[in-house]
């Protein structure tokens, strides 16, 4: 019913003509409250919270319906910070949230002050409250700010506000963490390979009907041999990006599962760039045109590759932990992944 309600209501909502406003610094706000009315950004949290009690990957699967649609809306931070707050036991404030992880955290008595530069906060411009995941004692502590930071305009290649946030506040609520740097890291990287793969699922059936509707030399383009290997390699990296998300949403289930996040993220992450890639070459000249649609899901591809890590990153995290184990326990770690 979650992604049946998604499905019709992005469907609704989200419009090329919302997609160009929102490159230009429009938030969608109607889109928003049709999606808090709808309550699809409480599905990480417990009931007690708020939330609908579903299992945390049939949460997790709107944000591939989420990139299917190119959502311009902080709906993954939104849920991410929800899950960070509730975890600690803060409560979630309504409205947009985001989330990051750095600045000082510091105590005096009963009062805690934050100082510090958050860079990349994905639509920190927008968001009514941010949730920092910081650090005092050796221990993680998640700190909820309304207020006290400037904000330094900046955008992804996808024009979507990622900004720079300068802090110097004294949080509204602050509590100790039971989730890590590296956890909450691949929770978000976990939430853009869902993304990642809405997003190829949609330029491929974009891409499929314009090999059937384009003609050239009298023929459909998508009955000559190139064209239809290109359509099958961008199958199978939407095939292999699918899976990797389903691998990514179940490994948030019961403490997050770094190694295969890491997996999963990289093979994505790969997916997004040789797929981008090829829509584009089948498309031809139209599919780099501002008026096509093509290009809101490629450029928010290439923009989710690297947010949250890229191939490289992860790849290299992956070789390490699997180094650590030792020759003996390779096969078991690459099996339990």
């Amino acid at each position: 019913m979650l992604i049946e309600t998604a499905e019709r209501l992005f469907g609704d909502t989200i419009t090329p003509q919302v997609l160009a406003a929102a490159e230009q610094g429009d938030f969608p706000q109607a889109a928003w409250d049709a999606l808090a009315e709808a309550g699809l950004h409480l599905g990480l949290l417990p009931e007690e919270a708020g939330g609908f009690g579903v299992a945390p990957e049939d949460a997790l699967a709107l944000l591939r319906v989420a990139g299917r649609h190119a959502l311009p809306l902080p709906l993954a931070e939104t849920m991410l910070a929800g899950w960070l707050l509730s975890s600690a036991g803060l409560a979630v404030p309504e409205g947009p949230l985001t989330v990051a992880a750095g600045l000082t955290l510091t105590r005096d008595g009963a009062k805690f002050h934050v100082a510090g530069t958050l860079r990349g906060v994905a639509w920190g411009s927008d968001a009514a409250a941010v949730a920092v995941l910081t650090e005092m004692d050796g221990n993680p502590y998640v700190a909820l700010l309304s207020g006290g930071y400037e904000i330094e305009e900046r955008r992804n290649i996808a024009r979507e506000p990622r900004n720079t946030l300068v802090v110097d506040a004294v949080p509204d609520g602050v509590a100790m963490s039971p989730v890590s740097a590296l956890a909450l890291r691949a929770a978000g990287a976990a939430t853009r390979t869902l993304m990642i793969a809405g997003a190829l699922e949609r330029i491929t059936a974009m891409t499929t009907q314009y090999a059937l509707d384009r003609s050239q030399f009298g023929r459909p383009i998508g009955r000559f041999q190139a064209v239809q290997h290109s359509l099958a390699t961008l199958a199978a990296q939407t095939a292999a990006a699918l899976a990797a998300g389903g691998i990514a949403a179940e490994s948030v289930v019961g403490g997050v599962k770094f190694p295969a996040i890491a997996a999963a993220k990289a093979r994505a992450s790969e997916a997004a760039g040789i797929g981008a890639g090829l829509a584009h070459q089948i498309h031809g000249a139209i599919g780099f045109t501002y008026e096509h649609s093509l290009h809101f899901f490629t450029k928010r591809l290439h923009a989710w590759r690297d947010e949250y890590g890229g191939e490289a990153e992860w790849n290299e995290r992956l070789g390490r932990h699997l180094a650590a184990a030792g020759a003996d326990a390779l096969w078991p770690t690459l099996t339990a992944i």
